[in-house]
């Protein structure tokens, strides 16, 4: 099998690349050679989603069974990927979102649920993260007919992570002490590892499947209990959880989901954020590992020579003065004890 992997160097998209190298698969990547560097034993090819000239270029080092798409934000600039490789290869993967559905995460979702409008030649002024991720399935689906597969990821976990969520609870509790443990215990979550959802991917591709899959994890797959308890668990158990409410946090103007990555209040906006449906995937195959494995790879990674400059480092939107500061989780953890 010949696979073509549009990106390909950091997390999910090398976890598609490592998962089709250990298959023995002949393996291409395509990106600019700047956020990470390519596995051994792929065929690199550097360039430019945006520039034509580049896509050609890419283009005539074809064929290749299937495309793996996992860095499309933009319709207009997927188009022209779509365009250029329609003769060079069979089947199209494109990794788009749960937020393609604007009723998440207020409402359950699932494939028949509404989605964004979008257009397939939209540029990125037309419409944000969400919107602009349907314009981009849109522009696959119309450019590689009925040899579409588009797999909409849930909140993604595994090693190489660099979106900052399980990373800073872990470097958070390889710290130590008292530690602020946001909400509920008991509150189920689901997550999906990077690796399962490239396995499922590439199995689909194996059998000729098309069509839209929403990958979130199987239902109550941990607690956030389970989740950060692991996470102190996996570092030398230096941290102790306080559990402090949601009610009190948002009283004191903590940011939900920014300032403590992973944390949705018990509140109407984030009623259903981990309620989504893999149901479908799940029929089809979709196998999901046990959370705390992921954070425990997750966490062995991070924790090995240059994890933490790469989870950290400049590769990423979200910068560290968004995250809730040593200095005012003392200042909470202070008027939270002083409340009884």
């Amino acid at each position: 099998m010949r696979l073509l992997v549009i990106g390909g160097s950091v997390f999910l998209g090398q976890a598609f690349v490592r998962e089709a190298l250990a298959r023995g698969w002949e393996v291409t990547t395509f990106n600019r050679g700047r956020s990470g560097q390519d596995e051994p034993g792929v065929t690199a090819v550097q360039g430019d989603r945006e520039q034509s000239d580049d896509l050609e270029r890419l283009a005539a080092a074809g064929p290749w069974d299937a495309v793996v798409d996992v860095c499309g934000y933009t319709p207009r600039v997927v188009g022209a990927s779509v365009a250029a490789l329609a003769k060079s290869a069979g089947a199209y993967l494109f990794i788009s979102s749960i937020n393609a559905y604007p009723g998440f995460p207020a409402v359950p979702v699932d494939e028949d649920s509404p989605r964004h409008e979008c257009a397939p030649d939209a540029g990125p002024e037309d419409g944000d993260y969400g919107v602009l991720k349907v314009g981009c399935e849109r522009a696959v689906t119309e450019g590689f007919p009925g040899r579409t597969l588009v797999v909409e990821p849930g909140l993604i976990m595994g090693p190489g992570d660099r979106a900052r969520r399980l990373a800073v609870w872990l470097r958070r509790a390889s710290q130590g002490g008292r530690m602020i443990a946001p909400g509920a215990p008991d509150r189920e979550m689901q997550l999906i590892d990077a690796r399962d959802i490239a396995v499922f991917g590439l199995d689909r591709i194996v059998d000729g499947s098309t069509g839209t899959y929403l990958t979130s994890g199987t239902p109550a797959n941990t607690t956030w209990g389970e989740y950060l308890g692991t996470c102190v668990e996996v570092t030398g158990g230096k941290a102790e959880l306080v559990w402090v409410d949601d009610q009190f946090l948002l009283e004191h103007g903590v940011e939900p989901w920014v300032e403590l990555p992973l944390w949705a209040p018990d509140n109407e906006e984030f009623a259903a954020v981990w309620k989504p449906s893999s149901a479908k995937a799940v029929t089809a195959g979709l196998q999901c590992r046990p959370v705390t494995q992921s954070i425990r790879d997750t966490a062995a990674w991070l924790f090995a020579p240059g994890g933490l400059e790469e989870a950290f480092g400049v590769h990423h939107r979200m910068t560290d003065h968004q995250l809730l500061t040593p200095e005012r989780e003392q200042q909470l953890l202070a008027d939270w004890d002083a409340r009884g």
